[in-house]
């Protein structure tokens, strides 16, 4: 994974690259001035007080999920006075409730939890929140604001509204023109929120039908699967929405297999292998909006922050903010040069 040098600045707009940018950020030279409304306090790249991390996320079964342990680790590495205790990850509720338990009794001083299930582990965040454990929840959230200081994650509604809005203005000028969504898992409240904002996006284009929806639940295999069916079903469409970058690989094999071209496809999450087909431009694959697991390493900087009781430079405010939600940008051939370091396998 890249490394995140870091550079004064903030986590708004453009996620991906802007990861390693959250909390850089100085304090006066001056040590006995008083700090001006607009330099407040803020971690720096400078050791200082010593932090213990705890971090505990689902199993990497899932090309994203592995980006996002690697980020973190990654991050963690860049700064001297950070010591990581990272658990092996689970996709059993109880295991990791179990592993997250053990690090409150580790007496850690931040925790950063991905949980498996944002409602099951939401009473393990409670502990440690009542242990005086502050939590940076990421990514998929608990069911209470009390079970976590901060929360930093992507924007799945936003992914599907950006799909539809680059889709949309492709197709505007086509008469009748027909779509197609291949989506994750439809018992997962992120699934729903894509489809939703590509909906909404819609809206905005009279001119443009969906005509097919199937769920693929993130793997290459139903990916291949589901794309092949609605490849025999429908003989002509013009543009394919695709949840998931590691989905879409099954997707693309099922498109090469039938021959079909003559549309364009828009991907998600930022994948490697996206972002290089992206870039040769020979095939359907013509964007992919993200959903940056560089949220991993923003967290270990704002654990970090918590943890020497700082701010995030570039704010007024002492105190880092109570949620962070990141901009699912859209890559494509004009800017694809720009992510490529950020891409995942």
């Amino acid at each position: 994974m890249p490394e995140f040098t870091s550079r004064r600045g903030l986590l708004f707009g453009t996620a991906a690259v802007g990861a390693g940018v959250l909390l850089s950020g100085c304090t006066s030279n001056e040590p006995d001035d008083e700090p001006a409304s607009n330099d407040q306090p803020a971690a720096s790249d400078t050791p200082g007080k010593e932090v213990t991390i705890g971090f505990a996320g689902p199993q990497a079964d899932h090309g994203w999920l592995n980006a996002i342990n690697e980020n973190a680790k990654s991050r963690a590495e860049n700064y001297e006075d950070v010591t990581l205790e990272i658990t092996e990850g689970s996709n059993d509720t109880a295991a990791q409730i179990g592993q997250v338990q053990t690090l409150i009794n580790k007496k850690v001083d931040v925790l950063v939890v991905l949980p498996a299930d944002g409602k099951a582990l939401t009473q393990v965040g409670l502990q440690a929140m009542r242990a005086g454990i502050p939590v940076v929840n990421l990514d998929r959230i608990f069911d209470s604001p009390q079970a976590y200081r901060c929360w930093i994650g992507g924007d799945n509604y936003g992914m599907g509204l950006n799909a539809g809005h680059y889709i949309g203005e492709r197709l505007k000028d086509k008469e009748n023109a027909r779509v197609i969504e291949l989506a994750g898992v439809d018992s997962l409240e992120l699934t729903r929120q894509r489809t939703q904002g590509f909906d909404d996006a819609l809206k905005n284009y009279p001119n443009i039908k969906k005509v097919a929806r199937q769920a693929a639940d993130f793997t290459v295999e139903s990916g291949q699967a589901k794309m092949a069916q609605m490849l025999q079903a429908q003989s002509q469409f013009d543009a394919l929405w695709n949840h998931d970058d590691d989905q879409g690989v099954g997707a693309l094999r099922a498109i090469e297999q039938a021959g079909r071209d003559g549309f364009l496809m828009v991907g998600g999450a930022g994948a490697l292998s996206a972002f290089e087909a992206i870039k040769q431009d020979n095939g359907v694959l013509k964007a992919t909006v993200l959903y940056p697991p560089t949220m991993a390493a923003s967290a270990i900087d704002l654990a970090r922050a918590l943890g020497q009781g700082k701010g995030v430079g570039g704010l007024a405010e002492f105190e880092i903010p109570a949620s962070m939600t990141l901009y699912s940008a859209v890559v494509d051939k004009e800017n694809v040069d720009q992510y490529m370091p950020t891409g995942f396998k």
